[in-house]
């Protein structure tokens, strides 16, 4: 068993809500690097014997504290803590990225300018390194059907491709402002290609993050309803949305839901695509 710890601000400005448990440095065998892993429990987690569905999350440093952040916190703990009250609950997982090699671990192509190529490494570190750890020392329930991977920009590319990729493992994928424009739009004919898609897909976009990510978005929407998907995915637009950690922040809830429930909470707070 991992020796993991109360995860306690360095700072005295921190944002978390909850119980936080960390390890410093997580061994990558596939990656040959390591890294902190942050896990966020439940409410109701010390008080009942109950087991949860898990949630993936990359650029971990953004997820819980203010105090970690690089460029502002999605809030994870307060908005599940919130939709807790409603009865869905879930653990995450927050898996930092490492500064330069971001690109290099979120994308399966690679890019001549930007790098990339470490994508299947990096999922393969999640599925047979990092995963059997969480279900071992927590009580999750660990088949495909509650377990999610989930993102945004880059990390909402490696998050899709994840879907399709690792199946298996992932029945769940939330895909936030994905960075499909990566390595000439290699995910599109990957996906194209596939036979089927058997994940729930949350996918999204703001529509002031530019022309064409909006284009390549609404585009990926179309694709992956010829796959079949039908209820099993939406995707919304957020009006006057930027790319930026506050706008995924606002969406957060509207994810979770969908992925967590199997359908949109309604009133929608943000425009929903048919």
């Amino acid at each position: 068993m991992e020796n993991w710890q109360d995860y306690a601000a360095e700072r005295d400005v921190h944002s978390v809500v909850g119980s936080l448990k960390y390890i410093p440095n997580l061994w990558s065998p596939q990656l040959e690097n390591e890294r902190a892993i942050f896990v966020w429990l439940p409410e109701s987690y010390a008080a009942s014997d109950k087991h949860y569905p898990v949630i993936y999350m990359h650029d971990g440093q953004n997820l819980f504290d203010v105090a970690l952040s690089f460029c502002g916190e999605w809030g994870v703990d307060e908005t599940l803590t919130t939709l807790g009250y409603g009865g869905i609950e879930a653990i995450v997982v927050g898996i930092p990225n490492l500064g330069t090699d971001r690109c290099n671990e979120y994308s399966p192509f690679s890019d001549l300018r930007r790098g990339g190529g470490c994508g299947d490494d990096y999922l393969d570190f999640i599925v047979h390194t990092l995963k059997p750890i969480i279900d071992r020392d927590f009580r999750t329930l660990a088949d495909r059907e509650h377990t999610g991977i989930f993102g945004s920009s880059m990390g909402g590319l490696i998050s899709l491709y994840a879907a399709f990729s690792h199946a298996e493992t992932f029945g769940l994928a939330g895909v936030m402002s994905p960075s499909l424009w990566f390595a000439n739009r290699a995910i599109f004919p990957l996906i194209q290609r596939a036979t089927s898609a058997s994940s729930r897909i949350y996918l999204d976009a703001g529509t002031a993050e530019g022309t064409w990510m909006l284009h390549d978005v609404q585009r990926m929407a179309t694709l992956l309803r010829a796959k079949g998907l039908g209820e099993r995915m939406i995707y919304v637009e957020a009006p006057g949305a930027h790319h930026t950690e506050a706008a995924w922040a606002e969406r957060l809830s509207l994810a979770l839901i969908f992925l967590l429930r199997g359908r949109p909470a309604r009133p929608l707070p943000v425009g929903l695509l048919e």
